[in-house]
């Protein structure tokens, strides 16, 4: 029928964007962590930073992986998504991943607050010593945090699985279907909890790097040193505004994403999970160019395959 195939058709497109974002994210998430990684094998070290970005780099291509994984069978082969496990299995480790990319992106900004803002306080002083062995602990509190919830989504969406083998398919498909539409918001307030948790860390992290900002100007005088500290005040700030920019709008989508989850073929569902598929590369292709070492590495790939076009 005509609204058959004009489902179909969006559908086909829906498939067709969203791969090309998740392949393309995945494409500057790998560039990231395999550029990091080279270097660990060279110099044997990473400071820091570097660690935040390798371990930020590997959960969003993961993340992005799976998600594409999950809105093919859904989009392609619904059928076999609402099967018992596979659902479950799926919404899980997406979840994982997901929380996993929020929590060390956090980690990221927060880190940079307490490396570079400048306060009296004894605790902060104690924080900025410390910082190096407390980024091990944030990303292992990530990870742990991140398979907790993915546990909590797994439970909540197997919880009113039909255990009845002898109910035929279709039977078995239309429980499973009711079962999302009727959980899915407990797995939803779940991942907007962990968000609102994370944004709340970026934001104080930014009113804290501001004030540090405001003061250390106000208290500036004219020497090299103050200099460069202004500098790394400033870069820091721009790279934590334009991850705030982005997380607040990706927040919003995932509101909305929450209040159009049961809407089939929504314009607004569609541009949410357009927008969520985006943010991991367009962040990280941030993360690049605001970092020397990588944006020196993507601009001479970026020379070397232009020459190569043109050489043809």
């Amino acid at each position: 029928t005509p609204q058959q195939s004009n489902i179909t058709a969006f559908g086909a497109t829906a498939m067709a964007i969203m791969t090309l974002q998740a392949f393309s994210g995945m494409w500057i998430n790998a560039f990231i962590v395999s550029v990091l990684c080279i270097d660990l094998v060279i110099k044997k070290t990473l400071n820091s930073n570097e660690k935040i970005l390798i371990f930020l780099g590997c959960s969003r291509f993961c993340y992005l992986c799976i998600s594409w994984v999950f809105s093919f069978l859904s989009i392609i082969y619904p059928k076999y998504l609402y099967v018992h496990p596979i659902l479950q299995l799926v919404a899980s480790i997406e979840s994982f991943f997901d929380y996993s990319n929020v929590w060390v992106s956090a980690s990221l900004y927060v880190f940079y607050c307490v490396k570079i803002a400048n306060f009296r306080n004894s605790f902060f002083i104690y924080l900025k010593v410390k910082i190096v062995r407390i980024v091990p602990l944030m990303l292992l509190g990530s990870e742990l945090f991140s398979l907790v919830i993915a546990s909590l989504v797994y439970d909540i969406s197997d919880k009113p699985h039909c255990n009845n083998h002898n109910s035929t398919a279709q039977t078995r498909f239309w429980r499973a279907s009711i079962k999302m539409d009727k959980h899915i918001f407990s797995s939803f307030f779940l991942i907007g909890c962990g968000y609102a948790a994370s944004f709340t860390a970026v934001i104080f992290s930014a009113l804290f790097l501001l004030f540090s900002l405001w003061r250390h100007k106000h208290n500036m005088q004219t020497n090299s040193m103050k200099d460069l500290s202004m500098d790394a005040h400033i870069r820091a700030m721009k790279s934590i505004l334009s991850f705030f920019i982005m997380y607040s709008i990706n927040f919003i989508f995932l509101i909305l994403k929450m209040v159009y989850a049961t809407k089939k073929e929504s314009p607004v569902m569609f541009l949410a999970v357009l927008f969520q598929y985006a943010f991991p590369g367009v962040h990280s292709l941030t993360l690049i160019l605001s970092n020397p070492k990588l944006e020196k590495k993507i601009l001479r790939i970026l020379s070397f395959v232009k020459h190569k076009v043109c050489m043809r």
